[in-house]
């Protein structure tokens, strides 16, 4: 997410931390780079000129701090501004007074909508609250059929509407009546919300329009929230201003923030049609959707790291009892190779290793060029697996012939067994560290 954007700004913004002394010229100059930055990644040409004026006065009026140095400051003052470009504090969803509250959720074909409805439903669920989902897009062959899969998948019940009946004409098949259908169906279950997947198009048309508009209607729905696709670039930003001069939207998901996508939907969206951006879709499984904070996202973009959605991926992914019990051990002292296996396949939980990697602060720098290879992970699982349940346990045994038997055994050389060995002894000794410092 925002991987090549990051680079370029982190390029362009090198040029301020390298100087001593800021003057005029210097400041004008740097943003220019970084002007050139912005506009190669597709952000808005107004929402990057305005963008660079406020960076400019802010950093043309800012006292000197001594104990910063003023590229320091620069980079300060862009993280804020990008802050301020993807929305005012962290992004909240409107609740209703009494069950269900309705979320309506529009777009075109293609931009994930089907499945990222499916994700804001396991999110919400996590939270402990129940949802219902309403299959009302009842012209895309088969996407009633995909909403339940995912409901299934998911453990969320889905109302369904009748594709087969709508394309005969029936009577009670049209997506309103669904959708009306659905809402009693909550309201009798004590579902706390209703999201509803409405129809999608391959573009913007009136007939398309004119159903939302008879849905929001009779719905009188909460949240209506658009999911455009990122990799579309300012087409993005065009269909949601189509989408909100039509019904109003109250937020947007952006979808494909994993893929190609230069970064400057995201940054435009919210200048150009004044709606916040709620959430972004940065994978293809149903728990890929991060709620879009702009102080986060800002870190993500200049390569902060985002030490929060680390810890927030690590409260989902891991289990308590075996945090708890790998507490205990590094306390004691006593972290075995059993231990190191076990942490490692927690850690592999949170997701793809370079994502992970990416969110820990200064790390996306230092990372190779090629990126973190996930296959080293299976290698020295293998290799681990490999010993006896003894040789895990007391390492310090694992004499020349061992090691080569585990080489052997796990398919990987002597060297990479001796390399993980290495390694392993530098993380027992860590470890002590942190015990000898605790106070009990």
């Amino acid at each position: 997410m925002f991987d090549e954007l990051g680079k370029k700004l982190d390029s362009a913004l090198g040029k301020f931390r390298q100087r001593g002394i800021l003057t005029e010229p210097m400041i004008k100059d740097g943003l220019r780079e970084v002007r050139r930055v912005l506009l190669e990644a597709d952000v808005n040409y107004k929402v990057t000129r305005e963008f660079l004026e406020r960076v400019q006065t802010r950093a043309l009026g800012e006292q000197v701090v001594k104990a910063v140095s003023p590229g320091q400051q620069i980079v300060k003052i862009v993280h804020d501004e990008l802050a301020n470009l993807l929305g005012e504090g962290k992004p909240t969803l409107e609740w209703a007074s009494s069950v269900p509250t309705v979320f309506m959720v529009v777009g075109l074909q293609g931009s994930g909508k089907t499945t990222t409805v499916a994700k804001l439903a396991k999110r919400l669920a996590k939270e402990g609250r129940e949802p219902l989902l309403a299959a009302c897009d009842l012209y895309r062959p088969a996407a009633v059929d995909q909403l339940v899969t995912l409901g299934e998948q998911i453990g969320v019940p889905v109302h369904r509407g009748n594709a087969a009946a709508y394309a005969a004409g029936e009577p009670g098949s049209d997506p309103v009546d669904v959708a009306k259908a659905a809402v009693e169906v909550a309201r009798r279950d004590r579902r706390a919300v209703l999201i509803v997947d409405t129809a999608g198009r391959l573009q913007i048309d009136e007939p398309m329009m004119d159903e939302l508009r008879r849905l929001k209607g009779d719905l009188e729905p909460q949240e209506i929230l658009l999911v455009a696709d990122a990799m579309t670039g300012q087409e993005a930003v065009k269909i949601a201003e189509g989408f909100d001069e039509a019904l109003g939207l109250t937020g947007v998901i952006l979808t494909k923030m994993d893929g190609d996508a230069r970064g400057g939907a995201a940054l435009s969206i919210r200048g150009v049609v004044g709606k916040p951006i709620k959430f972004v879709g940065v994978g293809e499984t149903v728990d890929d959707l991060e709620v879009a904070d702009p102080e986060r996202l800002a870190g993500r973009i200049l390569q902060m790291g985002d030490v929060v959605g680390l810890v927030e991926r690590a409260e989902q992914a891991m289990d308590t009892e075996t945090q708890e019990t790998l507490q205990k051990q590094m306390l004691r002292g006593r972290f075995t190779l059993e231990d190191f296996l076990t942490a490692m396949r927690q850690v592999q939980k949170m997701g793809p290793l370079e994502k992970v990697v990416k969110m820990i602060p200064g790390a996306a720098k230092a990372m190779p060029a090629g990126g973190v290879d996930p296959k080293r992970m299976k290698h020295v699982e293998a290799i681990i697996l490999s010993m006896t349940p003894k040789e895990r346990r007391r390492p310090e045994i694992l004499d020349g012939s061992r090691r080569a038997r585990i080489a052997k055994g796990s398919g990987r050389s002597v060297a990479e067994v001796n390399r993980l060995m290495k390694q392993f002894k530098e993380t027992q000794k860590f470890m002590k560290q942190m015990k000898g410092m605790m106070p009990f």
